[in-house]
């Protein structure tokens, strides 16, 4: 038996009031939103939001300079910002000022434990960080929230074009506030893919090539932006079909799975098994597209 909150516009300053419904929310004791400008949101992925945005804030800035900004390299065609670092420090001040006690995985930071084992946010500061240092305006912030283990709440945010996508587990995925929902094509030959070439391990071309000549005959046209959780996102949203990556990282596509699946979509690894997140690879759309991507992929 739960209580429902209806046409109800509830004003919270108190990080701790918001933790505390947070949790009777995730137990189920009862069903809410908040609603802030026409979208009615989880608390945890408000302050998602709210975390991308000033992350966002330090990508644009840095953008606008990014010839200036000071690059290092973390392997073969692998870069880190000082704008990556400190998007992501962003991101972590701003979820702990909510939630002090939560564990963090983030692709710089590495693993930040904490006293509530139950909730680990996945971040990527910056997916798309050889596009920021060329100057190319295509690349996100993803962020995504683990409850036991399970993606819980995701935000996928495009700084450039103010793009936000949002998803919360069991409610929807939605672009803005609006919500949004994956293709369905009829055929695959109707189909525009997005996929990721194997840049850091070159040596695993050849198979990725036998797979990508296969899938190209099949579908209308193939697309390599640079961003996985932008590549997810758009699945999400219908621009996209299909996508299809090996050699990623979960922060790299946690948010963009969840948003995917809330928007109707399937997610799986390249044997069609149901959790990719720690896989390392993965593919995306509707049944009937993952059904023929995964049988060139096996």
């Amino acid at each position: 038996m739960g209580f429902h909150l209806h046409h109800t516009v509830i004003l919270v300053d108190s990080a701790r009031f918001r933790k505390q419904l947070a949790i009777f929310y995730t137990a189920g004791l009862f069903h809410w939103s908040f609603t802030i400008g026409g979208l009615s949101m989880h608390p945890m992925l408000n302050i998602a939001v709210r975390a991308a945005r000033a992350a966002g804030t330090v990508i644009v800035r840095g953008f606008e300079k990014h010839n200036e900004v000071a690059t290092e390299s973390k392997g073969l065609n692998d870069f880190v910002t000082q704008v990556d670092k400190e998007a992501e420090q962003a991101i972590i001040y701003k979820i702990q000022q909510s939630y002090p006690e939560h564990c963090f995985l983030g692709e710089e930071s590495g693993e930040v434990h904490g006293k509530e084992t139950d909730y680990q946010w996945i971040i990527d500061p910056l997916d798309g960080t050889t596009n920021f240092v060329k100057g190319i305006p295509h690349f996100a912030v993803s962020i995504a929230l683990l409850h036991k283990g399970r993606l819980d709440q995701a935000v996928v945010f495009d700084p450039i074009r103010s793009e936000l996508f949002t998803a919360s587990r069991g409610q929807g995925a939605q672009l803005n506030g609006y919500r949004i929902r994956a293709s369905k094509p009829r055929d695959l030959s109707e189909t525009i893919i997005a996929t990721g070439l194997p840049f850091k391990n070159k040596s695993a071309f050849g198979e990725y090539a036998l797979s990508l000549n296969k899938i190209f005959h099949e579908v209308g046209d193939i697309r390599r932006a640079g961003s996985a959780a932008l590549d997810l996102a758009y699945v999400a949203a219908g621009r996209h079909d299909g996508y299809w990556e090996r050699g990623i990282k979960s922060w790299d596509i946690a948010a963009g799975e969840l948003i995917v699946r809330e928007a109707g979509g399937l997610v799986t690894d390249f044997k069609g098994n149901n959790d990719p997140l720690h896989k390392g690879e993965i593919v995306a759309g509707s049944a009937k597209v993952v059904q023929g991507l995964v049988k060139h992929l096996k």
